[in-house]
């Protein structure tokens, strides 16, 4: 049996474990799994001592550990455990009044060491397996239908670099399209700008969207901002973009968390504005002021500052979009997530800035 996990399996190691059962049963539970969402033991379509007999061999590899909604009701944080280790991992799933999206950990922590980032803080464990990132889709899915929604996009912006997984990542996305369904328009693969990975990227059968977390468009400020920079530089990447852009036809997005007085100046602007137009017309910048983070000094740019930095860049002809800070509170937001931290309950009232949940019972 080749998979430990429910969704590392595939139809044909599930096809083992049901040896001597009419072929529909798999169908039965592939379906039940991945378009319904329904934990193994709870599919009624198949007979009870299958299912108790498949849960045993296939158990889900997430342990839910505990869970916190923002005082909108409208960004939900899940902190897991993987079964296999222990090693803390958070899922985001964040709801719009046109979607519903979740946004993906690929790795337990991260090794590209942004210090403003409190997952880069936090060090790196391991990569996660193409089941676990699906299995985040999956349990998400499940709450979001709690709240009567259904799931269309998938950001793959959480805790760890994706294209240092891309192997698995890769599966991830072919799985989520071909099973669950969501197409590649609405697939977002995030990247601090590892190169090869982006030109792997270039190479997939689907034209998912890439955005690239940028934060400075000048190689010194970027080498201290964002390290691998040191390694793959600014020259390099916008090549590798534009190589993407040549082979895919779909835009790039450039993230930029606006951090006060650091790179939110007219100087960074007319940087920023220059490099974009070596893309023209397919790049778009997403702003958003930097989200508060242990160990790091300095302050996300105020609201007027992000307003007249969108500004000066659409006086220059960039097109950018200010992105509203979703689940701060909850230390959701990006590059917050760091599942370190002790969860401690809180009582929600009227004023508070959100509620928590203690692991009591697990949402299915």
């Amino acid at each position: 049996m080749a998979a430990a996990s429910l969704y590392d399996a595939s139809r044909e190691d599930l096809a083992a474990l049901m040896a001597g059962e009419p072929a529909y049963r798999v169908d039965q539970l592939w379906q039940a799994l991945h378009q319904r969402f329904t934990p193994i033991d709870k599919v009624t379509t198949l007979p009870a001592n299958l299912r108790a007999r498949l849960a045993e061999d296939l158990p889900e590899s997430l342990v839910w550990a505990a869970e916190s909604t923002d005082v909108t009701g409208e960004t939900v944080k899940f902190l897991w455990k993987l079964r296999d280790g222990g090693h803390p991992i958070e899922t985001v799933l964040m709801l719009y009044p046109d979607r519903a999206t979740v946004c993906v950990s690929t790795q337990a922590g991260c090794a590209m060491a942004c210090g403003f980032c409190a997952t880069g803080q936090a060090g790196f464990n391991r990569h996660l397996s193409a089941g676990e990132i699906i299995e985040q889709v999956v349990r998400a899915a499940r709450r979001a239908a709690e709240m009567k929604r259904r799931v269309s996009n998938i950001v793959f912006m959480g805790m760890g670099e994706p294209l240092a997984n891309e192997v698995a990542v890769h599966t991830a996305v072919r799985r989520i399209h071909d099973d669950i369904g969501i197409s590649a328009r609405h697939l977002t693969v995030s990247t601090v700008g590892i190169i090869p990975g982006i030109r792997q990227l270039a190479t997939w059968p689907l034209p998912v969207n890439l955005a690239v977390s940028l934060h400075a468009a000048r190689d010194d400020l970027r080498n201290e901002l964002v390290p691998i920079n040191k390694r793959y530089p600014l020259d390099a990447l916008v090549e590798a973009c534009a190589e993407y852009l040549t082979e895919r036809r779909r835009r790039v997005s450039f993230e930029w968390a606006l951090i006060d007085r650091v790179n939110d100046t007219r100087r960074d602007a007319d940087e920023l504005a220059r490099l974009c137009k070596r893309l023209t017309p397919h790049a778009h910048v997403n702003l958003i002021p930097l989200n508060p983070t242990p160990g790091w000094p300095t302050r996300g740019s105020s609201a007027a500052r992000v307003r007249e930095f969108a500004d000066t860049l659409a006086s220059l002809g960039v097109n950018a979009t200010i992105r509203r800070n979703r689940g701060t509170d909850i230390d959701a937001a990006c590059g917050q997530l760091a599942a370190g931290q002790q969860i401690t309950p809180v009582t929600f009232s009227a004023g508070t800035s959100g509620s928590r949940r203690e692991p009591s019972p697990p949402p299915s």
